[in-house]
């Protein structure tokens, strides 16, 4: 009886099957992605980006026959979700930039624009054929494109503040209250269909959560350890360490910031910086709340240079590091185009 509600009110006819189309992406995940692809032929690479795919959906990446030596894809979580992003790459360093791109470039070249930075895409064995659908997976795996969607549905609902139980396929009274709730607060008409239901729901997280708090998003291939510094006043404190994997964003501050500057140090798991600056906050080797920046040595600490960021009152920032240390920040509002752990 709840699962037959709960179809009813996700409109599942309008499930989304895989296009006959050069390379469809599938997302059997509970996320909303955004990906990626790259096509190789000789010695220039043609990237094109951000495709969005809601969760149970198939998207057209690239509507060209396949004819290209090889092919790359990339994807990563929705800004929106709540809690660590998540990516699906490998380990071809290709040069993307926030919002919708296409960049034609030759193999190898740095990524030097400052709008640009390289992220890890993974190899995609087409089969040598001309058309060729793809699926991104859950871990473990949702068994069909339906129940990534109903999976989907709860994850957006969580992350909307709805109690929905496990994240999963499996249809609950919860779930269906609240998708009834929702879909009354957002006014969506009664023949509003899975599209718009899924637009909505990541509207409205990615405006109550995802551009509140300071974000961090790891644009190298390699983990990351991160520790942020703050002030209030006259009073200093650091926290750390965040564990941010290649090509995934972490949301390290969830509250909605109310402060000048953010002040940022991320290093690798050797302890190498790179990111960091001038301005001294104290560390420690493991897991640290650090209240006060002076005398670190005498309290059995370390020192270490972080990097200002403005934040300017903003109730939102999302600081990226690329191979180079940090990067400037956006000159726009950055699309949801980013992912991990």
């Amino acid at each position: 009886m709840v699962r037959a509600a709960l179809l009813a009110l996700l409109m599942l006819a309008g499930l989304a099957a895989p296009a006959q189309a050069a390379l469809n992406l599938c997302n059997r995940t509970s996320y909303v992605l955004y990906a990626a692809t790259a096509a190789v032929d000789g010695q220039v690479s043609d990237a094109r980006g951000w495709t969005r795919i809601a969760p149970g959906e198939c998207q057209v990446a690239r509507g060209e026959p396949l004819t290209a030596r090889s092919y790359l894809v990339y994807a990563r979580t929705s800004l929106a979700h709540s809690g660590p992003s998540r990516a699906w790459g490998g380990t071809v360093a290709t040069c993307v930039r926030d919002g919708n791109f296409a960049l034609r470039r030759k193999v190898g070249a740095y990524c030097t624009d400052d709008d640009l930075f390289a992220l890890p895409f993974a190899s995609l064995d087409t089969a040598g054929k001309r058309n060729w659908t793809m699926n991104f997976d859950d871990k473990p795996p949702q068994p069909s494109l339906m129940a990534a969607q109903l999976a989907g549905v709860k994850r957006l609902l969580a992350d909307n503040g709805f109690r929905v139980g496990n994240i999963d396929a499996k249809p609950n009274a919860q779930t269906g209250a609240a998708l009834t709730t929702f879909r009354k607060g957002a006014r969506l008409p009664p023949q509003a269909g899975n599209a718009e239901l899924f637009n909505a729901l990541e509207a409205r997280a990615r405006g109550t959560s995802a551009p509140a708090g300071y974000t961090v998003c790891n644009d190298t291939r390699q983990l990351l350890l991160v520790a942020l510094g703050r002030t209030e006043g006259n009073k200093a404190s650091s926290h750390g360490w965040w564990k941010i994997e290649g090509g995934a964003c972490a949301r390290v501050i969830t509250a909605p910031l109310a402060t000048q500057a953010v002040w940022l140090l991320a290093q690798s798991k050797e302890g190498e910086t790179v990111a960091g600056g001038a301005d001294m906050f104290c560390v420690a080797a493991a897991a640290f709340d650090i209240n006060d920046r002076s005398n670190c040595a005498k309290r059995g600490l370390t020192e270490a240079g972080f990097a200002r960021t403005d934040t300017r009152g903003l109730s939102g920032f999302i600081a990226r590091i690329g191979e180079g240390g940090l990067k400037p920040p956006s000159k726009d509002p950055p699309r949801q185009a980013s992912m991990s752990k």
